[in-house]
């Protein structure tokens, strides 16, 4: 009979301790669901209050008018190919430099 009792108790044992698994499991799921709850409620806030303070800018603040772009005139040919030049010079030193 002793090593009946001996299971009996092993047996309540891994109950209890099954049923402990099971309340943390659902704790830690409850946290969990109300963390993420109170992270959501919060970005919704935020988007709300944002959108709200954009509204009321828009109505009290006018646009200033953009300024006018002044083009710049298109340089001569003549300075490409000095520039091309310039430019095939700059390479050619730093390829013989770091051969």
């Amino acid at each position: 009979m002793a090593a009946f009792a001996g299971g009996v108790d092993l047996f309540y044992s891994l109950l209890v301790d099954r049923t402990m698994q099971d309340l943390l499991l659902q704790q830690g799921v409850e946290l969990m669901l109300y963390g993420m709850g109170t992270v959501f409620t919060f970005l919704v806030l935020l988007i709300v209050a944002t959108t709200l303070m954009s509204a009321v800018l828009q109505r009290f603040v006018t646009p200033e008018p953009a300024p006018a772009v002044a083009t710049k005139p298109v340089a001569p040919a003549a300075n490409d190919e000095q520039l091309v030049a310039v430019i095939s010079a700059a390479i050619h030193k730093y390829r013989s430099k770091n051969k």
